[in-house]
């Protein structure tokens, strides 16, 4: 083989927003296989929410990437070499390889994935993590019941596109917060939401209160900050709260949210999660997610940058809210 590894190196932690910068490409020969290991090239990134955290020695529920190491993350690819007798080459697999075009890899950390019926991508998003988190914050955090109002922020990326449409499924009243008039107009265009609403709009908060008329019995927070502060105020006595993200606040100082004492007024019940907590729920969800992907009854879109290069710029617009769907780097 006369390829070569293309890599991108944690050059250093942000302080504050995410610099281009903070990341250097490397060319590496490729890695050679030791017993039990798979060559994996990699043909889709995932960039997530989740990875700002990892690009800081700050405590959390995850270790913090490695500065001069490969930027960490989930890759969908194909075995092109095998010591191992799980794989063979021409695989297609899921491995949490980061940010390069190949990687040798463990072979008991790799899942294969059938890509007959949908594409790999697929399981970077809908059929993956994001789609068992939204999943898991819906089911079972806020167990909605037909009647119910769910509010679902960054209701067009990939997690909370899809909490809106299980909510609608379950018979519920759902409403979507998003960045913009076209995303508005997809969310309850296209999946089919009740309504959404621009949190840029001047009269959001107005707009919040008289599309959630009987007040909101179940919210799926991905954003943090001024949003989820006005959400909070339209919360129903005993209402629940799936804490997954507030990705408003992850490049700058913490929010200082006012609204908290409505938790206690009301008897909410807030719980935040890592969807990676319980790895034994997720082949049952995924299954469910399949199915109803089949059917046409769940949509998904992707934002699709290309080459690894690129990694970075799409890095920095998904964390300002610039994808549609779920963000993803094309390498081949």
């Amino acid at each position: 083989m006369n390829e070569q590894n293309l890599q991108l190196i944690v050059k250093r932690f942000p302080e504050g927003w995410v610099q281009e910068s903070d990341f250097e490409l490397r060319k590496t020969p490729l890695p050679t296989l030791k017993a039990g290991e798979v060559l994996v090239r990699n043909q889709w990134l995932s960039l997530d929410p989740y990875m700002r955290g990892r690009l800081s020695s700050a405590k959390s529920y995850a270790q913090s990437a490695n500065i001069g190491e490969v930027m960490v993350g989930q890759a969908a690819g194909v075995v092109i070499d095998s010591r191992s007798e799980k794989f063979k080459a021409g695989d297609s697999v899921l491995s949490y390889s980061g940010w390069q075009t190949h990687a040798a890899v463990d072979a008991g950390l790799v899942k294969r994935i059938d890509t007959t019926r949908v594409p790999a991508s697929a399981y970077l998003g809908v059929l993956g993590m994001p789609g068992v988190t939204a999943w898991t914050g819906l089911i079972h955090i806020c167990e909605p019941k037909a009647g119910e109002t769910v509010v679902v922020d960054a209701a067009s990326g990939a997690v909370g596109a899809i909490v809106g449409q299980l909510a609608k499924s379950l018979g519920c009243h759902v409403v979507g917060i998003a960045g913009g008039a076209q995303k508005c107009d997809y969310v309850v265009g296209e999946l089919g939401f009740d309504a959404c609403i621009d949190h840029r709009a001047p009269d959001f908060k107005a707009q919040l209160r008289a599309t959630t008329p009987k007040g909101i019995d179940c919210a799926f927070e991905n954003v943090g900050g001024a949003v989820f502060e006005s959400v909070l105020a339209n919360m129903n006595a005993f209402s629940r709260i799936a804490l997954c993200g507030m990705v408003s606040e992850y490049n700058t100082e913490p929010y200082c949210n006012q609204q908290l004492r409505t938790l206690l007024f009301n008897r909410i019940r807030l719980q935040g999660f890592i969807v990676s907590d319980k790895p034994q729920t997720w082949p049952a969800i995924i299954e469910s997610l399949t199915a109803k992907v089949l059917s046409g009854e769940l949509k998904y879109k992707e934002s699709i940058a290309h080459g690894i290069e690129s990694s970075p710029k799409a890095f920095i617009g998904m964390l300002k809210g610039e994808n549609w769907g779920k963000q993803l780097v094309k390498l081949d």
